[in-house]
């Protein structure tokens, strides 16, 4: 395996069994997401509602954040993701049902949204163990040298799921209808429980199980505030989804501004991850170690000029390829930030950092979908897309000009580390 083989982390079985239950799950998730907010709006008619929807997630996901943390750390991986991903089916089976000409026919609107309300609410609470869970198992799957390449195809996996979920659910909303597309997400969700058990129990690497809750939340909590890479970056991230984020709106534009109907909206959502798609597979050519920090502000600064092109642009393929443009930076940016993660996390850690990781990017997605909403519903949805580009080309030259530990970002040094303390390990062995 050469040093710089960009199939490094595709070469592990195990891995690649993980890579193809992580698509299944978060196609599924994806294509649920924008049934659901299809769903919502078309009873509704009230942009609000969409915020609500983010809402209801981000409470839970938030307030649960650092307690999942601490338990990912003091539980079994493969077995904890089991968990998850068997209640995760009991969501999409309530959210077919709920959606299902039985229910729609004899509930009133408010009671079938009022019961959507609480099943996404229910999957913000398991969101927050997803994503520690997902983050930890990696690190166990593949050897130190390669983290940096199992990072890139993990998220690049995450995003080709997303955009084939975007695009199929926005199709399949015209082709099957609300209902049967849902009832096909619960289907994707049990398949992806019955694989995950071909990867075998992993050893739990902290040492301190049984240690306080109170002191293993303020451990992981310090360790992020004085890792200033770390911080950094997530605060950059943080704010560039809450003030940057359009997806929460994507159907008032398809169906309101654009007018280009489901099957456009499916589009509208697929050309963001594909362009992150794209970005994502060339870093595995093309390494992001060198000058890091600043090809990170450089991509959120783009980004945040493609959302405000998408907000001014009246033409549905300027809208997409501003989108495009957008997920193109964007997955430059998560890349990095997934990179910095893995390689400066200590093992025993990895499941609380992940949660610190969830507070400032994973819930801002949610509470930018409520401001975006809000702003929507206050200012017009042309005027709130370009309000929240614009904060985040303040944002980004802000902390740029505040906090040069991140602007001078260079890995380098620590995969080159990396490499030379796996090696240490095999030779040992």
């Amino acid at each position: 395996m050469s040093k710089n083989d960009p199939y490094a982390a595709l070469r592990i079985r195990e891995f690649n069994i993980f890579l193809f239950v992580r698509f299944l799950l978060v196609f599924g998730w994806s294509m649920q997401f924008i049934v659901i907010e299809w769903q919502v709006y078309s009873i509704t008619k009230d942009p609000l509602s969409l915020g609500i929807i983010g809402l209801m997630e981000i409470i839970p996901a938030f307030s649960m954040a650092l307690f999942a943390g601490h338990i990912v750390d003091q539980r079994e991986k493969r077995n904890l993701l089991a968990i998850c991903t068997a209640a995760f089916s009991l969501i999409s089976l309530g959210l077919f049902l709920l959606t299902s000409d039985a229910i729609i026919g004899n509930w009133s609107t408010n009671s079938v949204l009022y019961a959507i309300y609480a099943l996404v609410f229910f999957g913000g609470f398991l969101r927050s163990f997803f994503g520690p869970t997902i983050f930890s198992l990696v690190a166990l799957l593949v050897p130190k040298k390669i983290y940096h390449n199992a990072a890139t195809w993990s998220t690049s996996t995450w995003k080709t799921a997303s955009v084939s979920g975007a695009l199929f659910g926005g199709f399949f909303i015209s082709w099957l209808g609300v209902d049967k597309t849902l009832c096909l997400v619960f289907i994707l969700v049990l398949l992806s429980f019955c694989f995950l058990f071909l990867i075998k129990k992993k050893p739990i690497l902290n040492k301190k199980i049984g240690e306080p809750m109170k002191e293993s939340l303020k451990a992981g909590v310090k360790f992020v505030f004085k890792t200033k890479e770390i911080l950094g970056v997530l605060t950059l991230d943080m704010i560039a989804v809450l003030f940057g984020g359009t997806v929460a709106i994507l159907s008032v534009f398809a169906q309101d501004v654009l007018k280009v109907g489901p099957e456009g909206f499916g589009i509208l959502n697929a050309s963001i991850s594909m362009g992150s798609i794209v970005t994502m597979f060339l870093t595995t050519y093309i390494p992001i170690n060198k000058n890091t920090g600043t090809k990170m502000l450089v991509s959120v600064f783009i980004f945040g000029l493609s959302i405000i092109a998408f907000g001014l642009s009246s033409i549905f393929w300027v809208s997409v390829l501003a989108l495009f443009i957008s997920g193109a930076a964007d997955g430059i940016s998560m890349v990095i930030r997934q990179t910095i993660l893995q390689l400066k996390t200590p093992d025993d850690m990895r499941g609380r950092v992940s949660s610190v990781n969830s507070m400032f990017v994973g819930s801002s997605n949610e509470l930018g979908a409520f401001e975006s909403g809000l702003a929507a519903k206050l200012l017009g949805p042309v005027a709130a897309v370009v309000f929240g580009g614009t904060m985040t080309l303040i944002t980004v030259v802000t902390i740029g000009a505040v906090n040069p530990t991140l602007r001078n970002l260079d890995l380098t040094k620590e995969i080159e580390e990396n490499e030379k303390e796996s090696v240490t390990e095999t030779n040992e062995t």
